[in-house]
């Protein structure tokens, strides 16, 4: 996807940010994540980081009981990436498996955070950032994941669903540890993307944004004039 093709297919930004972004005043991702304005429409993001990756981690079936009988719904989780520093998270609700997938994939660019890459292992003497600059950890219900810096060339030290996590965010190298009932997938990959958002909290004024907390109808709301 290019970065024009939100435009071409006629997108009228109803936010600031969205202006700004339109109108060049915001041309990188980093500038609108430190603008200090919400980020509440998944097309600037498309615009910003053209060439976005998506990977769906989970597929579960959620049924509830209501007034009218039993309600099934698809619960999604996906992540979202560049391989370079950018990477976002969520999870999406819907009847069908392909609009939540769908859904997800929308709110997970609207969690988009920089994670701050270089080299912080002792044992390591690359310039290029290709691992954490430190130790962080993330948690989500039960399972705590941590994810440790490592020298070039080791790779990445992961589950399955951690490495994925990692490698969107454009870690290459990295030794992780993680603990509480890993089989959630839906935890373990909240806990990894939570552990990225700790890492990166110190490039955010003000502490982190609502990041993967953002609640599902905050997204479908319509969005208010900022």
């Amino acid at each position: 996807m290019s970065a024009n093709d939100y435009n071409d297919d006629g997108w009228q930004p109803v936010t600031r940010l969205g202006r700004k972004v339109q109108e060049g005043d915001i041309d990188t991702m980093e500038a609108a994540l430190n603008s200090g304005l919400p980020l509440k429409e998944p097309e600037l993001v498309d615009q910003l980081l053209p060439g976005l990756e998506d990977e769906v981690l989970d597929i579960n079936m959620v049924q509830r009981m209501t007034d009218s009988g039993r309600r099934v719904k698809f619960r999604c989780v996906v992540v979202v990436g560049n391989r370079d520093g950018y990477v976002g998270y969520a999870e999406g609700r819907d009847d069908q498996v392909g609009s939540a997938i769908q859904k997800a994939i929308g709110i997970a660019k609207l969690n988009m955070i920089k994670v701050p890459r270089g080299s912080g292992s002792w044992e390591d003497r690359s310039d290029r950032p290709h691992s954490l600059t430190r130790r962080t950890k993330g948690k989500a219900g039960s399972v705590e994941v941590e994810v440790i810096p490592a020298p070039e060339g080791l790779g990445l030290a992961a589950s399955d669903t951690v490495r994925a996590v990692l490698e969107l965010a454009g870690i290459e190298n990295a030794w992780t540890k993680s603990h509480g009932n890993t089989r959630t997938t839906v935890n373990l990959a909240k806990a990894t993307f939570n552990a990225l958002e700790n890492a990166s909290q110190s490039r955010h004024p003000g502490g982190l944004r609502e990041g993967s907390e953002r609640a599902e109808s905050d997204v479908e709301a319509e969005v208010s004039e900022q």
